[in-house]
Parts: structure tokens; sequence; C-alpha cells
């Protein structure tokens, strides 16, 4: 599965749960995740999607602490298997 369908996948998911996956552009600040989740209650998290077996770059990692260090949520998916339950833990928090 390549990574643009895992993308979609995510979209499609987060729409039925009556939410948005918005594609995350920082002009300025290269790195950032690829999508912002937003699910209703004020529910937010960030998403970083990957092809299967592939890993964040290193200037990704460190956006991704930096933005887990301001208390944000942030997830590599790399499988559409995990979007489930990468889901139920944003709607958990």
């Amino acid at each position: 599965m390549r990574e643009n369908e895992i993308e979609r996948h995510l979209r499609v998911s987060v729409k039925k749960m009556g939410g948005m996956a918005v594609k995350f552009v920082s002009p300025g600040l290269d790195g950032v995740p690829d999508r912002i989740v937003l699910l209703p209650g004020r529910k937010i998290a960030f998403v970083e999607l990957k092809a299967p077996g592939k890993k964040p770059r290193p200037l990704q990692e460190k956006r991704m602490r930096q933005l887990k260090s301001l208390g944000f949520p942030v997830y590599v998916v790399d499988g559409a298997e995990q979007i489930g339950g990468v889901l139920d833990e944003i709607c958990a928090t």
C-alpha cells in the first residue's frame, strides 16, 4: 500500500467520525507532519503518514518532538490497519 492510499484512508475515516484531516503545510518550517486531525469534542492530533516500513526523516522526528513538547499528540502511521487505533486513542485523550 502506498502512502497516498493510507492518507486517503485516514481522510475518509476521520470524515466518517464527523471530523477533518487537514493537510498541514507550513512555509518556512520544513518537516511538519502531513495532517492535522480535528475531531468532535475539541480533539486534535498531528499525523505523519509513511509508506509501509518507512521511517520519518531526522527533521520530521525533530518537529514531532517539538510538537509533543508543547503537549500535542503526534502519531506516525505506516499502515491503514493502524488508523482505527490511532483515532480511538485521539478520541480517548
